[in-house]
């Protein structure tokens, strides 16, 4: 009945179908509103049960969820760019190939959770709510930046969103902190983008024990598809739960790839080959695998993602040309926004002679 349907409205518009209300109504018409989808079993620690192996995926989610991603992959990819052209200096890393780690993790949380990320972050600042106009001007250095300029791609901001500092994972820090959260029962949810490279170290030479969920000890672990959108969502939901039920901490082990080297200095083919990188890239790319499942599921066509496609391309081209041509801040705001709602204060410029006044 709901083809037939179509079908005639099809016909009997025929003249008017590019109007967008019509495409709309068609469209809705035409595809399923939702799909069950099944899920890899996550690896559990510590725990009696875990995250179920299936959940339903809407029309609406699959969507937005191929649009962020896309977003993010395309935003990476120019700023790869940007920095050849040297308009990005300093250090910058990419997570394209992670998309459904940041993605996932937002569809599982609530926008009042807080985050707090190592550098590898544009991605998660994007999902967060930052615009990316504001992120890709941050990595050009200019007034528009979601730090004023001043953060680049390794201090970036946001609300509820404390991304970007230079040390991922340091052992003593990780395990101390693993140690508090359990003293005092804290609702944290400890994430390790396993990408299976530390720099250019694959994990098997540089660990006795790979079990990443497993190195929180007295704290419960899951190991996770981090490569598929849904897996990560709903394992993060399994994680938010069982933190905000009170039973204290909890680790999530994410298993991901990066395509990019660990940064813009790394070729990232020294240490592994392009066969592998290749064979990631066919066999498990995220945004691959989401796609397929929209399409397999009838949840959209190919049309109408290279409709989103195109819109994402032009978003992310505007934002390139606001990034390289929106002024750099000047040396007088060098002392601003240090601190939020301080009384100003003076801070000395390059010469003795020069001092420049702050305000937050």
């Amino acid at each position: 009945m709901r083809k037939m349907l179509a079908a005639v409205l099809s016909h009997v518009f025929s003249g008017m179908v590019q109007k967008p209300a019509l495409r709309g109504l068609l469209s809705s018409l035409k595809f399923s509103n939702d799909a069950t989808c099944d899920l890899k079993k996550c690896d559990l620690y510590r725990l009696e049960e875990g995250p179920p192996t299936s959940t339903v995926l809407t029309r609406a989610e699959a969507l937005k969820y191929y649009r962020t991603m896309q977003v993010i992959r395309r935003m990476e990819l120019k700023a790869d760019q940007l920095y050849k052209q040297k308009f990005i200096r300093g250090f910058c890393h990419l997570c394209d190939g992670q998309e459904a780690c940041c993605v996932g993790l937002e569809a599982g949380i609530n926008p009042t959770d807080h985050i707090i990320t190592s550098y590898r972050a544009h991605g998660l600042c994007y999902t967060r709510g930052l615009s990316v106009k504001s992120i890709l001007a941050e990595l050009t250095g200019r007034k528009g930046g979601c730090a004023k300029g001043k953060g680049g791609s390794m201090h970036m901001y946001g609300k509820n969103f404390y991304g970007g500092n230079g040390i991922v994972g340091a052992q003593g820090q990780v395990f101390e902190a693993y140690n508090m959260s359990a003293l005092w029962k804290l609702p944290c949810v400890f994430i390790c983008e396993n990408n299976l490279y530390g720099m250019g170290t694959s994990i098997e030479r540089s660990a006795a024990s790979t079990d990443y969920h497993k190195k929180g000890f007295i704290i419960p672990g899951l190991r996770v598809n981090g490569m598929d959108i849904l897996s990560v969502r709903e394992a993060t939901k399994f994680a938010a739960d069982h933190c905000r039920s009170g039973k204290g901490p909890i680790v999530m082990e994410l298993q991901t790839y990066r395509y990019h080297g660990h940064s813009m200095s790394d070729p990232g083919i020294s240490y592994r080959s392009r066969e592998e990188v290749h064979n990631v890239r066919s066999k498990s790319d995220p945004i691959m695998l989401l796609r397929e499942r929209i399409i397999s599921n009838n949840l959209s066509n190919i049309e109408e993602l290279k409709e989103i496609d195109a819109d994402v391309k032009k978003e992310v081209e505007e934002a390139a040309q606001f990034a390289t041509t929106d002024p750099e801040p000047p040396v007088e705001d060098i002392a601003n926004y240090l601190y939020h709602q301080n009384p100003p204060f003076e801070v000395r410029g390059a010469h003795k002679w020069l001092k420049y006044k702050s305000h937050s």
